[in-house]
């Protein structure tokens, strides 16, 4: 895990300084303090600083990214696993060669990934986490894709005067059709059926 060393006039002061350059709190660090502080002789001559070394310890974020790391070896795929901390979730991106593997059936590998990633994660924190995974920005062409199917089927129905039943879709792609089309002035939209067939029906209004 990384380690950083800082000095200071206190082991505090020293500690302050390593948490900076880490940007967590100290509740994510191991401390060990290398050398204590001192005044030397008249307070000048031999005096030394506080020089302490912090260890960051694995979050729950960490342990997923090592899942990760664990299954992508045993698949023989080669991927680099990159997160990045946003305010309401965590992404992580695995990028490299032959990705169709780990990304699935529209998507379907890399729901489950997901979704083991997320369990993984939160069993080793305090805290709930929430983690998005992708790779190579799978999931906003996807969205793109499913923006677009919403958009024709939408048209079909309009047409034809008759509802479009879509093929089963996971609730978070669901959810994307949902979205798109919930202002639509001839159309409205609804799920139907059972997991993991639950579909989308996109009826006229």
């Amino acid at each position: 895990m990384k380690k950083v060393e800082a000095t200071g006039k206190s082991v505090e002061e020293a500690v302050r300084k390593s948490l900076v350059t880490l940007g967590v709190s100290e509740d994510r660090v191991k401390v060990t303090v290398l050398e204590q502080p001192s005044k030397g002789l008249f307070g000048l001559i031999g005096a030394k600083e506080a020089r302490v070394q912090l260890e960051l310890l694995p979050d729950g974020v960490d342990h997923a990214v090592a899942f990760l790391q664990e299954v992508t070896d045993a698949m023989h795929s080669a991927v680099t696993i990159e997160r990045d901390d946003g305010r309401d979730d965590v992404s992580i991106n695995l990028s490299g060669a032959n990705l169709g593997m780990l990304i699935g059936r529209r998507g379907q590998t890399l729901d489950a990934l997901q979704y083991l990633a997320n369990i993984v994660a939160n069993r080793h924190s305090d805290r709930h986490l929430r983690i998005v995974l992708d790779a190579e920005q799978f999931r906003q062409r996807r969205r793109e894709t499913l923006e677009a199917l919403s958009d024709r089927m939408a048209l079909r129905a309009v047409k034809t005067r008759k509802d479009i039943v879509l093929e089963p879709m996971s609730a978070s792609e669901r959810k994307i059709i949902h979205a798109r089309l919930q202002g639509h002035p001839n159309v409205r939209t609804y799920s139907q059926g059972d997991e993991p067939n639950r579909c989308v029906v996109i009826a006229i209004k």
